[in-house]
């Protein structure tokens, strides 16, 4: 197989536009997993905005399921790029084949511990006796699909950090047009409702888990699968790495689960369940702007991994200041587009007039500070990229802290509709503290490494 971008030597802007554009295209493509599944399920007679608010219940299964993708694979990645830009291309292959050991233990864990719990999680997630059985029929069929959600994610980060975008994308567009197809068929065609929606994407989930498979287990990429050489070092390497952005989606899992709850708790029986269902619409929206942002920040990470291990460090300043530039410009125009074309987007989830511009308000509300948002996502990503995870998690920690103190505090002083607010809040104040921290470690870093490489050329030339 050709190889796609010379992470080391080809022109910097260039090789960011080939790896983050796919890389976006491919996280915007699978956002739809969730938006066509709460598209069609929000359409069904009669049931449909009850049945949304199940789904939306769910939500945080599906990120949570994320969250452990990223720990095993946003984790194993930069280690893998660090050590092709060193040339050790072996150990890059035993960080592979750890982090596929990794994935189905998490998979076998969430399965035998989640699964028997659901009739528990749900109501705590802030399923109601109306929304309970719509959740509890997703929550049940999309869990059993755990293992080929976990490798198609996770394992797709290989194929990404060894220059191969392209290919990272197809898999993630072959998921997403057989999710499509395979939607209206099962939740109409068939009259399965809402286990149609689930049983559609795990299906759609193993048409992704198997193409990334292809490409790692064949001989043509330059780390591919192999078995064996198995290390509780490289496990804990991995799991460290990971914990930065594992942590992030986590925290955004248990964040949709306290934001249901209050809105629950403060909307009372008259506008729980409808508040509920606006912040599945909005959360909808912000996939759409969360999901290929990290496409962009987190996608590049084995170009600025790879620059890092070969101590190439105008390169990796040069991609950071371009990464973050594209990151901001792609939020700014989702900003734009959630003031003029969030009613129409509103329209694919709900028919109901009342309902569609509550779901409206909470979307203009959620994308405030979005601009900001997408310089956080790089700073973290780039941190993380380089190992420096005793950076990275303090400021993925720290947005979220802001972000729940406002989510107990508004609701108490202005009620359940002020709980949209804690997002912008959060998007405004850590982007400036995170550009703060990032500015001020990046030059030292950089020296650090340079200064270790140089140490270990001269101990090897005095051999």
């Amino acid at each position: 197989m050709k190889i796609e971008n010379d992470l080391g030597k080809d022109n910097i802007h260039s090789l960011v536009w080939r790896i983050a554009i796919p890389s976006m295209l491919a996280q915007f493509v699978s956002v739809l997993y969730s938006i066509v599944d709460r598209m069609y399920i929000g359409n069904i007679p009669e049931i449909g905005d009850m049945a949304l608010a199940g789904v939306g219940i769910c939500g945080p299964v599906v990120t949570m399921v994320g969250s452990i993708a990223s720990l095993v694979g946003v984790g194993g990645a930069p280690l893998v790029g660090i050590s092709m830009g060193e040339g050790n291309l072996r150990y890059a292959k035993k960080i592979l084949s750890n982090c596929f050991l990794l994935i189905w233990v998490f998979s076998a864990l969430i399965m035998a511990t989640v699964l028997p719990l659901r009739g528990v999680i749900l109501p705590a997630f802030g399923a109601s006796e109306t929304t309970y059985p719509y959740a509890e029929q997703y929550f049940f069929i999309y869990l059993l699909g755990t293992p080929f959600a976990l490798m198609a994610t996770g394992l797709n980060q290989f194929v990404i950090c060894q220059g191969y975008a392209k290919a990272g994308m197809k898999s993630v567009v072959l998921g997403a047009v057989t999710n499509i197809i395979l939607d209206p068929i099962f939740i109409f065609g068939l009259n399965m409702g809402v286990r149609g929606g689930a049983l559609a994407t795990v299906i759609s989930q193993c048409a992704s888990c198997a193409y990334v498979l292809g490409m790692l287990c064949g001989k043509k990429l330059p780390v591919h699968l192999q078995f064996g050489g198995y290390s509780l070092r490289i496990i804990r390497q991995v799991l460290t790495f990971g914990f930065s952005p594992f942590i992030i989606i986590a925290m955004d899992n248990v964040m949709i689960i306290a934001m249901n709850a209050m809105l629950q708790r403060f909307g009372g029986p008259g506008q729980g369940d409808m508040l509920v269902t606006c912040a599945t619409i909005a959360q909808s929206f912000m996939l759409i702007v969360t999901m290929p942002l990290s496409g962009i920040s987190g996608g590049t990470q084995g170009l600025l991994s790879f620059n890092y291990g070969a101590c190439q460090s105008d390169r990796v300043r040069s991609a950071c200041k371009f990464i973050t530039k594209l990151c901001m410009g792609y939020t700014a125009v989702l900003f734009v587009l959630s003031w003029l074309a969030g009613p129409l987007f509103v329209r694919l989830f709900t028919q109901s007039p009342d309902l569609a511009a509550e779901a409206v308000r909470a979307i203009r509300i959620c994308t405030l500070f979005i601009i900001p948002l997408g310089a956080q996502y790089e700073f973290v990503d780039a941190l993380t990229a380089m190992g420096q995870v005793r950076l990275s998690l303090p400021l993925s920690f720290g947005r979220k802290l802001i972000y729940f103190v406002a989510l107990f505090a508004l609701p108490v002083a202005f009620g359940a509709r002020a709980i949209f607010y804690a997002e912008p809040i959060s998007d405004l104040l850590m982007p400036i503290i995170s550009f703060l921290v990032f500015r001020r470690n990046l030059g030292p870093i950089l020296y650090r490494r340079e200064h270790m490489a140089d140490a270990s050329r001269s101990a090897d030339t005095a051999q």
